[in-house]
């Protein structure tokens, strides 16, 4: 919807046309304004040469978002942020522990086997990858608390 006033009298005339703003709807606004007139439902004198273009579009006043919605909205990326690094976490957790399990060998009198010394070097930096990924989830989660609160509060739990 598309509304439209004249500057000779905006807060009289107020024409609403459905759509967006084109010149199709002008047109229709001009057809409007002219049955307005026809039936003296219009006060204001318009100059000669009033067009479809002089028309004044009318956008509705966007509020600003209360202190409580800017609340929601960051709780819900606080979740979303922790839903990532839980799937981040969760996806190298396997690979991350079966590395673990040869950091052991480390620490052993056993031999180690060529094969298992390379998976081994390979494998540190998932390890440490995962290792940091759930260090964070685990803040993440903490300070997600919070989040969660405002949620359910938002939600009238």
């Amino acid at each position: 919807m598309v509304q439209y006033t004249i500057p000779q009298s905006p807060e009289e005339v107020l024409i609403t046309i459905s759509g967006r703003d084109s010149a199709k709807a002008r047109e229709k606004a001009m057809d409007q304004l002219l049955e307005m007139m026809g039936n003296d439902e219009l006060s204001a004198d318009l100059d000669d040469g009033f067009t479809p273009k002089d028309f004044i579009e009318v956008k509705e006043h966007k509020t600003e978002p209360t202190a409580e919605e800017n609340a929601v909205v960051e709780a819900v990326q606080v979740l979303s942020s922790l839903a990532n690094l839980k799937v981040k976490v969760q996806g190298s957790r396997n690979e991350a522990l079966q590395v673990r399990e040869l950091v052991d060998l480390l620490f052993t009198d056993d031999v180690i086997e060529e094969d298992q010394l390379e998976e081994l070097k390979n494998g540190f930096k998932v390890l440490k990858t995962f290792a940091q990924n759930n260090l964070r989830y685990r803040d993440a989660r903490d300070n997600a608390e919070d989040a969660r609160k405002v949620l359910d509060s938002a939600l009238g739990k």
